[in-house]
């Protein structure tokens, strides 16, 4: 058998390289994605915030949205944004960031990396460092000029937790309960 003929026949027998699938999520957008979604369980009917925290190997630790503590009812507490304190939402809520630490699977989130829709208070950013967490990737920072933000972002500069408003490409993820498209 000549050399040439082997040659040929192996090349024959090649199946053609399949490529990896373009415009898979990143990441990040892995991540935030879980926490928007996360979001959609708030039954807050003005403010939906999710967060999710992430170790170091980019493995999910820890989810939560805003809401009352277990327990309490969605029912009798009330949402309302003004009036008297008590007859608020503010002295009961949990925020996103706080019942994703407190959900955490991990009691070790050194070094781990929360991402969040708004940028967190100051009472979350308190609970963010003291769980160890060294990174924060929010969305938006509209209350920026609020006094709680700005001591948020002192401690956070002390505490040597990095900051990154998250960017993309992408304005939305889509979610298809049919089974047809899996």
């Amino acid at each position: 058998m000549d050399s040439n003929y082997i040659s040929d026949v192996y090349r024959s027998l090649r199946v053609e390289k399949i490529t990896k699938r373009r415009g898979y999520i990143s990441w990040d957008e892995y991540f935030m994605g879980v926490a928007l979604l996360s979001a959609q369980r708030s039954k807050d009917p003005n403010t939906q915030v999710g967060a999710c925290i992430v170790n170091r190997d980019k493995k999910i630790v820890g989810v939560g949205y805003n809401g009352f503590p277990t327990g309490c009812s969605d029912e009798e507490l009330p949402w309302n944004r003004e009036g008297s304190f008590l007859n608020t939402k503010y002295p009961y809520i949990c925020h996103a960031e706080l019942n994703a630490i407190l959900n955490s699977i991990s009691r070790d989130l050194k070094g781990a990396t929360i991402y969040v829709a708004l940028f967190p208070c100051n009472e979350c950013a308190k609970a963010i460092i003291q769980s160890g967490i060294k990174e924060v990737v929010y969305l938006s920072d509209k209350y920026k000029d609020s006094d709680a933000v700005k001591a948020s972002k002192i401690m956070f500069e002390q505490a040597g937790v990095a900051l990154r408003k998250m960017e993309t490409q992408r304005h939305s993820l889509t979610i298809h309960f049919d089974e047809t498209t899996i």
